[in-house]
């Protein structure tokens, strides 16, 4: 959906940030995104954030997606990891993926001690997969979850010294969701500053025949090495929970 609004491919290793209105159709829009790449035949981790895996799993199945047969290990193509339930403060989850803390400096720990392996080593990052060097695209719904449980800087630091480079070292691209206007100016511009492109996901009041409703619209801000149209797009649902973007 967003390569829509390109006119070429984005280079695998980008770090694409999504900033969203929280009732947007961000979550919907990931969930869209990730069944477009797994019927093409790729390799997609979705880290749950915000919401209950088994809801992720719902969606993707709406949209025709064989689940079951997409999670089968070890080649499973579709490999969901849990970061909600250490946001509940509930044991760990029952999840094979999964990350039982969100304290940064715990994570960052544990990504930079894997990394330092031989890249022709399977690298088995805890929580992440049971090899992570083959996944093409890595999906974040909501990074604004580390706020509530790290200090501003040390959240967007970690982000930024072991969360993008991961991706671009890997050569997979990652898109990271965060809610607009939730955190300081300095680290919305420290996120940007580091990213390869910005995306806006925003609610507003469009007007049409009925009246005013609340519609989602979504623009690419910037995009580093690849021409896009930077003009804003309405956003629609179908009744599966299919989003497209009207042209």
């Amino acid at each position: 959906m967003i390569e829509d609004l390109t006119s070429a491919p984005i280079p695998r290793g980008s770090n694409l940030l999504v900033e969203f209105d929280p009732a947007s159709e961000w979550y919907n829009a990931s969930i869209t995104v990730a069944a477009e790449l797994l019927r093409a035949g790729e390799i997609l981790g979705y880290n749950v954030m915000a919401q209950p895996p088994d809801r992720i799993r719902s969606q993707l199945s709406r949209l025709g997606v064989d689940v079951g047969e997409l999670e089968k290990r070890p080649a499973g193509r579709l490999r969901i990891t849990d970061w909600y339930t250490a946001t509940l403060g509930q044991p760990r989850s029952k999840e094979h993926y999964a990350i039982d803390t969100l304290k940064v400096a715990d994570l960052s720990i544990m990504i930079s001690t894997q990394m330092m392996r031989p890249a022709k080593e399977k690298i088995q990052l805890v929580g992440f997969g049971d090899n992570i060097l083959d996944i093409s695209l890595r999906v974040f719904d909501n990074f604004s979850t580390l706020a509530r449980f790290n200090d501003e800087k040390a959240w967007v630091e970690f982000i930024l010294t072991r969360g993008y480079p991961l991706g671009t070292n890997l050569k997979q691209t990652q898109i990271c969701g965060l809610i607009r206007g939730f955190h300081s100016d300095w680290a919305y511009k420290a996120l940007e500053a580091a990213a390869d492109g910005v995306i806006d996901f925003k609610l507003e009041e469009v007007a049409d025949k009925v009246g005013e409703q609340a519609a989602t619209i979504m623009r690419i801000r910037s995009m580093r090495d690849v021409p896009f149209d930077a003009r804003w797009h309405r956003v629609k649902m179908g009744e599966n929970f299919e989003v497209s973007l009207e042209k």
